[in-house]
């Protein structure tokens, strides 16, 4: 299994360092490597978001047992089941590959960022498409923008944080 992650990261790594000349003066590799790996799930994550929303709930509720979900929120719940591992893969194996936490803890603590992520997009994504009636894509972009700064300095500084080398 390792033999695979490190084949996947190492056919990643080369597509997403050869565009980073341009961008060596503005960011350091490490910041870059996790714009561009956040920057392609992100993508994807809209993509899933719109078919979700515009195709498979056709905008409608989603009756799930005793609750039914808005489409909006329901996109979000299946684009985040889809992007969180992917997420969580390129975080540990393409950005943040210094850090010695042990990958149990790093998953846990990148899901508790991401819950923490999902509520602050489900509150946002309420607020523009219900109190404000913006477009739930449109909405859905205005919010992730939001996040993912929250995002960045979360798992950099926490998720897969590394220790300051010893003198």
């Amino acid at each position: 299994m390792r033999r695979h992650i490190h084949s996947a990261r190492d056919l990643i790594l080369p597509v997403i360092d050869f565009f980073y000349p341009p961008f060596r003066g503005l960011m350091n590799l490490q910041t870059f490597r996790y714009a561009a790996s956040g920057g392609g799930n992100m993508l994807l994550g809209f993509l899933i978001y719109f078919v979700s929303y515009t195709y498979i709930l056709d905008g409608k509720e989603f009756h799930f047992g005793i609750y039914a979900f808005k489409s909006h929120v329901a996109a979000l719940f299946i684009s985040f089941c889809i992007n969180f591992p992917i997420g969580f893969f390129m975080s540990k194996y393409v950005v943040f590959v210094d850090s010695r936490i042990k990958g149990r803890i790093q998953l846990f603590r990148y899901f508790m960022i991401c819950m923490f992520n999902l509520a602050l997009n489900y509150i946002l994504l309420k607020i523009f498409v219900e109190r404000f009636h913006i477009y739930a894509v449109l909405a859905q972009v205005i919010t992730t923008s939001i996040v993912i700064i929250f995002s960045y300095l979360a798992q950099r500084h926490f998720s897969f944080k590394t220790e300051p080398p010893e003198d």
